[in-house]
């Protein structure tokens, strides 16, 4: 191979790695920034292939996802002088490449600033509301409104707070047994309060269901009165119409209703032998 060839074979070398240098992506899941020397050239915020000049500029990638900060458990004071053990976290975006590097450098002191930005707003906005509205009552609200004052001041870092959020709220360890306590004594107390409430609708159902049923026995009594009542008249005005039409054979009748009820077998009765109740076994009875 003559020198020539070689000096071209050289040269096409040079120019293949001038231009691998010179191409670079971008992908949709980050954003860059181009130095020249340490000073800022360019930003990239769109996927795609670019173009750089070798040796003399220099890419920083940064992602361009959401991304989340997850805080340690720490201590707050509530507006009614409360105690509670606070996990937050919080989602945050970068939205300004250069600011963020200028300040922060990267993910790791971008952390940093959050923590004490996220912490810090969390514990002035839970002083200012009581345990139970932090618990419960106005938690989504008071989270709304950290998270957007957590955004401003991130901004100057080139960084969006998205949302911050409360994973779990708890009572320091030391009162926690005694709030336990209290708090069942207060069920306990109203278990109490319900049980003789219900004692009290009971006897009161059980008066009213005694008082009926004297009543309804009072009434079926009257009305029982009041039938063997009319039971007897019809009776009587039945017998006084058969005695009417024959008197000696409805005493005949009687009487022997009276044997059959009076003489059953083994039955031992001693009377008179002119007794009337004996008139009609008389051998002399007509």
């Amino acid at each position: 191979m003559s020198k020539k060839a070689i000096a071209v074979t050289i040269l096409v070398i040079f120019i293949l790695v001038g231009m691998k240098g010179m191409l670079f992506t971008v992908d949709e899941r980050e954003q860059a920034i181009i130095l020249q020397l340490g000073k800022h050239v360019r930003t990239i915020q769109e996927p795609g292939l670019y173009f750089k000049v070798p040796l003399v500029q220099n890419i920083l990638r940064f992602e361009d996802r959401i991304l989340e900060y997850d805080a340690s458990a720490a201590k707050i004071i509530t507006a009614d002088k409360k105690h509670l053990v606070l996990d937050n976290y919080a989602r945050w975006k970068i939205i300004d490449p250069l600011k963020f590097y200028e300040t922060v450098r990267n993910e790791f002191g971008a952390q940093a600033r959050l923590d004490d930005i996220v912490f810090s707003e969390i514990r002035e906005e839970l002083a200012r509301h009581t345990l139970t509205e932090v618990v419960s009552l106005r938690r989504e609200m008071i989270m709304d409104k950290v998270g957007e004052q957590c955004d401003q001041k991130a901004r100057e870092y080139g960084i969006q707070v998205i949302d911050v959020r409360i994973k779990r709220a708890d009572l320091p360890k030391e009162v926690t047994h005694s709030v336990y306590a209290r708090m069942k004594a207060e069920r306990e107390r109203i278990a109490k309060k319900y049980r003789s409430e219900g004692e009290e609708e009971a006897v009161k159902i059980r008066a009213k269901a005694d008082r009926e049923r004297t009543i309804l026995l009072a009434e079926s009594y009257r009305k029982a009165e009041i039938l063997r009542g009319r039971g007897d008249a019809q009776a009587i005005k039945i017998y006084a119409r058969a005695f009417g039409k024959d008197p000696e054979f409805y005493s005949f009748l009687r009487t022997l209703e009276v044997y059959r009820k009076s003489l059953a077998e083994g039955t031992t009765i001693v009377l008179s032998s002119d007794s009337e109740l004996f008139q009609y076994l008389s051998p002399t009875q007509k």
